[in-house]
């Protein structure tokens, strides 16, 4: 009942007519509002479920057929709005602070931006890429994609975008604090091991609220982070799933923040932070092959993911797409080469491999990955079914993703922004590319959305075995 005054309420708003009260007494007098069979057949349902998949605990399957949704609390808009103008402050404090002590410049203290400044470039790049899912998510409600389905979310457990931002924001705010403290110690002076030692303390102290095994900090959410990075990992051992390659795809967007991971592992663990030697994990020849390695892996987890996905469904597709990410790898292994060895004939293959890889990327995200330039639909050069009303949005974003799919040029031009060091540079460069992968999430799933919707797969189990119908 409650759904035809919805619906009838609608239809008068977008015809300007009045006749919700003519049809709802129709309505009401019909047998299916009046009859006690859908109710009697849902007592039946759940008596059924309780006894067979709930060993007669009614409240364990109540949990199951009608969960309790979480409601949005005030006191999480409160903090968001409360760390936020905190990390605002700091940030500020520290920018300048930073910038009468010369840090960021070319005559930099080489030191601090060698062992410091990763720490905090790495973690600005993590949590602006979870700022990005956080747009993401309220994008996603606001023109309703199925992203729980899609992603095969607990519906009580998932990360609501308001979480996602207050994460963020008290993260940051952390993050920004410490590193504000410790710029302070070292213009004043202070270069003691335990001060070299703070960055990586800082590090340490969120690894270990990643793996915290008490039931706070979003305990549910921060496992099933951690139960997805190992399938990745153990990729192509275990099936892959939406969530799976959609990670990995995050992953390659994020190999900056892996090859400062990898560097600050090497310099805190070989205790190089007590004679400040930033340059002995660069000099040791099996962690310079490392760092080739961990650039690879993002991209080699993937093609594996593509692989497998060949293997269980036979699907031609995930072998092309297999190529693309065997491109992205060669790509990624020639800019390497050429950062050692600024010589004409890498610049050349660097330009070469990495224009192929770039058309190849771009034909996946336009036509694969979103769906579009599809010549006979109805929409031209989009797709038949959008979510988007203003067909001109699309456009701008293919434009977009196109700018930012770009990037490698700096590779070739070494752009510098006034006497700023290159870290820096690099640092806006690799947000571009996390603001880009945030970006084009949004139209990854509606695309998925819509192909669910079309196949009948907007729930986890379609209810009847429909069968086509030759007409004569």
């Amino acid at each position: 009942m409650l759904a035809f005054v919805k619906i009838l309420k609608k239809f008068d708003k977008v015809t300007a007519k009045e006749v919700q009260t003519i049809y709802l007494k129709v309505v009401e007098s019909s047998y299916f509002n009046s009859s006690d069979k859908a109710i009697r057949l849902m007592d039946d349902v759940e008596e059924l479920f309780v006894r067979h998949f709930a060993n007669g605990d009614k409240r364990k399957a109540m949990k199951y057929l009608k969960p309790n949704q979480k409601e949005e609390s005030h006191s999480t808009t409160f903090f968001i709005g409360l760390f936020t103008g905190g990390f605002v402050a700091l940030f500020i404090g520290y920018c300048i602070m930073a910038h009468i002590a010369g840090m960021y410049t070319q005559q930099s203290n080489k030191v601090y931006m060698s062992t410091s400044y990763p720490v905090l470039s790495m973690f600005s790049l993590f949590f602006l890429h979870l700022f990005a899912y956080g747009c993401n998510i309220f994008m996603w409600r606001k023109t309703r994609i199925n992203y729980t389905f899609i992603f095969e979310f607990t519906p009580t457990k998932e990360l609501k975008y308001r979480d996602v931002f207050l994460i963020c924001t008290t993260s940051m705010t952390i993050v920004v604090g410490v590193m504000f403290a410790h710029l302070t110690l070292i213009v004043k002076g202070y270069s003691s091991s335990a001060v070299q030692a703070i960055p990586g303390c800082l590090l340490l102290v969120f690894l270990l609220m990643l793996v915290c095994p008490f039931k706070i900090l979003y305990r549910s959410s921060r496992y099933d982070f951690l139960r997805v990075i190992r399938n990745i990992i153990l990729t192509p051992f275990y099936k892959v799933v939406m969530v799976d390659f959609f990670m990995a795809d995050q992953l390659c967007s994020q190999v900056p923040v892996l090859r400062s991971l990898e560097y600050l592992a090497c310099y805190y663990i070989t205790s190089s932070y007590k004679t400040q030697d930033y340059g002995y994990c660069t000099r040791v020849k099996h962690f310079r092959d490392l760092a080739y390695a961990v650039s690879f892996l993002p991209y080699y987890w993937r093609a594996m993911q593509c692989a497998r996905r060949w293997f269980d469904e036979g699907d031609i597709n995930h072998l092309v797409n297999l190529g693309k990410y065997v491109s992205a790898m060669l790509a990624a292994g020639t800019k390497l080469a050429y950062e050692n060895d600024n010589s004409a004939g890498w610049l050349s293959l660097v330009v070469i491999v990495s224009s192929v890889a770039t058309i190849y990327q771009l034909y996946w995200d336009f036509v694969k990955d979103w769906g579009l330039l599809q010549f006979n639909s109805k929409n031209p050069w989009l797709r038949n079914d959008l979510i988007l009303k203003q067909k001109y949005i699309y456009f701008l974003s293919m434009a977009l993703n196109l700018l930012l799919r770009l990037a490698w040029l700096q590779t070739v031009i070494h752009p510098n922004i006034g006497s700023l060091d290159s870290r820096v540079t690099l640092f806006f460069l690799a947000a571009l590319e996390v603001i880009r992968r945030g970006h084009w999430n949004f139209y990854r799933l509606e695309n998925e959305h819509l192909n669910n919707a079309g196949r009948f797969r907007a729930v986890k189990v379609v209810p009847l075995p429909f069968h086509e119908v030759e007409e004569d």
